[in-house]
């Protein structure tokens, strides 16, 4: 979704140009999509997740 055709509800402007706070805001986080379209949050889960994995796996090997 782009924010080009989108008008904020605030200043009755179109978001693409962010005139008031909230069109930056909305521009920002319409923009700001993280590493492979994923947020930021999951990306850290993940590799958290993968290093458990390997920790456990690496632990089960030697024994």
């Amino acid at each position: 979704m782009s924010c080009q055709h989108l008008v904020c509800a605030q200043c009755a402007h179109p978001v693409i140009e962010g005139r008031c706070a909230l069109c930056r805001a909305n521009r920002e986080r319409m923009h700001n999509h993280g590493f492979a379209g994923l947020p930021p949050a999951l990306i850290v889960l993940l590799l958290v997740v993968l290093l458990f994995v390997t920790l456990a796996v690496k632990h089960l090997g030697g024994l």
